[in-house]
């Protein structure tokens, strides 16, 4: 019984979550993230255009807890703004952006506009990105473009540090993916390394410290030869 509860409680946070971007329009909202606190439910929403989405005089926020209580069955809800500041690095706003071009001027734009978001995302000083798109691009047959640059990690532990998201693009020739990923800048990879003279001053202590172990152990073994010769 716990499964399935567990099952119904994910099942309505995905509705809730697909509802509210859906209000508010494709490439408005990064993402939705909902907290259970005792006084009731607390909603983030993630966005670079906090104007827009709080309305004149607070309405559509107004509009949206009303709908919560009302269609989701939310007892308190609480609609909060996380204020996305950089949003050439957030992922999903660069793919719903490349979409909302898609499906507003054709499949035939893919190239300008990939090119145009990964400009943004290069100018903004990140540190690697990639952007796929995949579909009928314009032809009958269906292709796969790759727009890529700098470093970015597909593997292992430092590959959750890339911001990663997907979405589709309704065209007239008909349905067209898009994958985005983004490695931000000031995000430090576990490979990572740092020349500074901090580094170089502990190397050079490291060198000095082996060669005066060497000549110890040489030092050593010239006594050695030396006692064995007199006895």
């Amino acid at each position: 019984m716990e499964e399935k509860k567990f099952v119904g409680v994910m099942k309505d946070e995905y509705n809730v979550k697909q509802f509210v971007k859906r209000m508010f329009g494709k490439g408005k909202v990064s993402r939705v993230t909902i907290e259970y606190t005792p006084v009731g439910e607390r909603i983030l929403v993630a966005t670079h255009k906090p104007g827009w989405i709080i309305g004149r005089k607070g309405e559509k926020i107004s509009e949206l807890t009303e709908i919560l209580k009302r269609r989701f069955k939310m007892e308190n809800p609480h609609v909060d703004i996380d204020e996305i500041l950089h949003p050439e690095f957030d992922a999903q706003l660069i793919a719903d952006d490349i979409a909302v071009t898609l499906e507003r001027f054709g499949s035939q734009k893919y190239k300008a506009s990939s090119y145009r978001a990964l400009g943004r995302i290069k100018n903004g000083g990140a540190l690697g990105a990639e952007i796929v798109v995949s579909g009928k691009l314009p032809s009958d047959r269906s292709r796969t473009w790759r727009f890529a640059f700098g470093y970015l990690k597909k593997t292992g532990d430092a590959s959750k540090l890339v911001d990663r998201a997907e979405t589709v693009a309704e065209t007239k020739q008909g349905i067209v993916g898009i994958k985005v990923a983004i490695l931000a800048p000031g995000v430090k990879m576990p490979d990572q390394i740092t020349v500074n003279e901090e580094l170089i001053e502990s190397i050079k202590r490291n060198i000095s410290f082996n060669n005066s172990e060497e000549e110890n152990k040489k030092s050593k073994k010239k006594t050695k030869k030396i006692s064995r010769s007199k006895k």
